[in-house]
């Protein structure tokens, strides 16, 4: 691996924690049914220290639909795309 090829901070997904720059491990699969036709997934990343707390943010409300490592999820056709 070269220099170049070494990937720059903005290609390596961090977590959504507000304040966290750690890598993100966890994709957080969610949708807010009033606002999102059901098969619609908008996600959230989180890294090792913050899945627990953004899984229970979003599932007190009821828009958590699924947890994925990172390196296994797929993106669901008609979903918001990984920032």
């Amino acid at each position: 691996m070269t220099s170049s090829d070494s990937p720059t901070p903005g290609d390596i997904p961090t977590c959504s924690a507000k304040g966290c720059r750690d890598a993100a491990v966890w994709v957080l699969a969610w949708n807010n049914p009033t606002l999102h036709t059901p098969e619609r997934r908008k996600t959230w990343l989180a890294c090792e220290e913050h899945r627990e707390h953004l899984s229970q943010f979003l599932g007190v409300r009821g828009f958590l639909k699924d947890v994925v490592k990172l390196d296994a999820w797929v993106q669901p056709e008609g979903s918001e795309r990984l920032r």
